[in-house]
C-alpha cells in the first residue's frame, strides 16, 4: 500500500517515521485487530474483574469446543485476545512462558501487571526491529493480585499498557468505551454480579444483539474465588436471564 506526496514509501518500513511523525505499519496493526469482526470488553469492580467477548464459529465443520478467545495464563490470571488468531496464540504462549519462568526464578506467581508490562515491552521491541512486525492483536488481561486485588490491563500492538477500570478492543471499541464511561461514572464500586452484568449489557448494547449463552464467552476473577475461570453456558444463561428481568 503506497501513499502519495511526502508520505510515499514510509508505510513500507516499520522503523522509519513519516514526516508527520507516524509509523504507518504500527497503525495498520491496530486496523488488523478489527479484521476479526469481534468486540471484547473488560470491567473491574471493587472485588472482581471480568472479560467478555463474542464467540463466532468461522465454519460449520469446525468443532466449536476448540474455538475460544479467552485463555488462562496463570492460576489467578488470564486474558481475552482480539484480532488475528495466530498472533493471539503466539502472544499467549509467550505470556505463559514468561509467567512460568518468573515463578521458577522467584518462587511465586507472576502478578498480572508484571505479565502485562513484559508483553508490552516485547511488543514495543517489534516496532523498532526491521525484520519483525507488530502483532495484529490486542490483549485484555484480568487477574487477582494478593496485594492489589482484582486487576484489569490492556496491551496494544504499539507496546502500550495501562490499568483500567473498564476497557474494550475490537470493531466497536469507541462505542463500547463511551457506554462504559457512563456506567462507571454512575457506579465505580461494583460487586461481582454487577461487573458481569455491566460487561454483558455493554456488549449487547453496542452490537444491538440479544445474546444466546453459546454466542459469548465470559471469564472472571473475584475475592470470593480468585482463580481465573470461564463461566459455563448455564452460568451465562443465568446472567442473561437476570439482565433480561432487570430490563
Amino acid at each position: 500500500m503506497s501513499r502519495g506526496g511526502s508520505s510515499a514509501g514510509f508505510d513500507r518500513s516499520i522503523t522509519i517515521f513519516s514526516p508527520e511523525g507516524r509509523l504507518y505499519q504500527v497503525e495498520y496493526a491496530f486496523k488488523a485487530i478489527n479484521q476479526s469482526g469481534l468486540t471484547s470488553i473488560g470491567v473491574r469492580g471493587k472485588d472482581s474483574a471480568c472479560v467478555i467477548t463474542q464467540r463466532k464459529i468461522p465454519d460449520k465443520l469446525v468443532d466449536e469446543e476448540t474455538v475460544s478467545h479467552i485463555y488462562r495464563v496463570t492460576k489467578h490470571s488470564g486474558c481475552v485476545m482480539t484480532g488475528m488468531i495466530a498472533d493471539s496464540d503466539m502472544q499467549v504462549s509467550r505470556a505463559r512462558y514468561e509467567a512460568a519462568d518468573y515463578k521458577y526464578h522467584y518462587g511465586y506467581e507472576m502478578p498480572p501487571d508484571m505479565i502485562s508490562k513484559r508483553l508490552a515491552d516485547i511488543g514495543q521491541s517489534y516496532t523498532q526491529i526491521a525484520h519483525m512486525r507488530p502483532l495484529g492483536c490486542c490483549l485484555i488481561m484480568i487477574g487477582w493480585d494478593q496485594e492489589k486485588g482484582a486487576q484489569l490491563y490492556r496491551v496494544d500492538p504499539a507496546g502500550f499498557f495501562c490499568g483500567f477500570r473498564a476497557c474494550s478492543a475490537g470493531t466497536k471499541q469507541t462505542e463500547s468505551n463511551n457506554y462504559l464511561e457512563k456506567k462507571i461514572k454512575k457506579n465505580s464500586m461494583m460487586n461481582e454480579t454487577e461487573v458481569i452484568q455491566t460487561a454483558i449489557a455493554a456488549l449487547s448494547s453496542v452490537l444491538a444483539v440479544d445474546f444466546k449463552p453459546s454466542e459469548i464467552e465470559i471469564a472472571v476473577v473475584s475475592d470470593r474465588d480468585p482463580v481465573f475461570r470461564k463461566l459455563t453456558e448455564n452460568e451465562i444463561d443465568e446472567q442473561l436471564n437476570i439482565l433480561a428481568e432487570r430490563d
